[in-house]
């Protein structure tokens, strides 16, 4: 073989290698997304929303080098499961599962598909992996809170409503992260002076009659901890506390802007944002066993100054303040 025709025949080989490789690289990758909600819900539109858009930031664009299967499930359970054993039938490169009403009907129905949760209340407890540091299985993401966050929720309430004495915490009893949630609220609330009761949300029937209940003694507040369920009667949730005049503080700014009083919490848009770069490193090659679960980096404070004055509350000024939010 002449020399030329020998580099030629290498030269040719290592473009169709190239070419094959380039090809491999832009083959069209799948993300099933498991949503708790229905097509038209604000919050879950906004979610969503931000973790596209993080995609494409990190060169991920529908359509072009990634197809997204969005599963709008309702937050009924058996809707839900359905959905969850229809996505991972699909077997995706990855699945988004947003909370703790979406995670375990996925790990049901797949131990291989990777599953990135952008928000968990507790990770280790309900099962979903070894440890923070090491998940070990086909699971990983981010946390929504530490139990210590409910310290701030009673905190807030006291300072904006300092007649308050007995509290109301609205949790689901069946979830264990919170209930856990709820023990930590009562632990401190002595130091407060403050009398709490918990409050199951199973329904918006059993959430009415129990605040209108606690609402016949006066001196009393609400707290909120995270839960489908309060997401699901949000704007049931703050009217009711409107109505029978009871200072309300909640977990995630969106109750704010419907006329809540005021929140703390994560910034759940960002760790949305945080969930799709777990996804494009799972997507390049990464395992959700090696990746570790992290705690919420940015936390917001949002304060609606027309719902205090309505409940005859004045906000001090230090507290407005220290807000990242402030409605008028």
């Amino acid at each position: 073989m002449r020399r030329r025709e020998f580099f030629g025949l290498i030269s040719g080989a290592a473009a169709i290698t190239f070419i094959a490789h380039a090809q491999q690289s832009e083959r069209m990758r799948s993300i099933g997304v498991l949503l708790p909600a229905t097509p038209d819900d604000p919050v879950f539109q906004a979610r969503l929303a931000a973790f596209q858009q993080e995609l494409a930031r990190l060169g991920w664009f529908v359509d072009r080098n990634v197809r997204i299967d969005a599963r709008w499930a309702t937050t009924n359970p058996s809707d839900i499961r359905k959905n969850a054993a229809e996505l991972a039938a699909l077997a995706p490169d990855v699945i988004l599962s947003t909370g703790d009403s979406t995670v375990p009907p996925l790990l049901q129905a797949t131990r291989t598909v990777p599953i990135v949760f952008p928000v968990a209340s507790d990770p280790i407890g309900a099962g979903y992996v070894d440890s923070l540091a090491r998940p070990g299985g086909n699971v990983t993401g981010f946390m929504l809170h530490e139990y210590s966050v409910g310290v701030k929720w009673l905190e807030l309430l006291k300072e904006i409503a300092p007649n308050v004495t007995r509290v109301a915490v609205l949790r689901d009893s069946r979830n264990p992260a919170q209930t856990a949630q709820f023990g930590v609220i009562q632990a401190v609330a002595p130091m407060l002076k403050v009398e709490v009761v918990p409050v199951d949300m199973r329904d918006a029937s059993a959430i009415e009659q129990a605040v209108e209940a606690f609402a016949r003694s006066p001196n009393g507040g609400l707290i909120v901890v995270p839960s489908g369920e309060s997401i699901r009667d949000r704007d049931f949730i703050v009217t009711l506390a409107a109505k029978r005049n009871l200072p309300a503080v909640y977990w995630e700014r969106f109750f704010v802007t419907v006329g809540g009083l005021a929140s703390y919490g994560a910034n759940t848009i960002d760790q949305y944002r945080r969930a799709a770069g777990y996804v494009d490193r799972i997507l390049k090659g990464e395992k959700a066993a090696e990746l570790p679960v992290q705690a919420p980096t940015k936390y917001e404070m949002t304060i609606n100054l027309k719902t205090a004055k309505a409940l005859g509350l004045s906000v001090p000024l230090s507290l407005q303040q220290r807000a990242d939010e402030v409605i008028e």
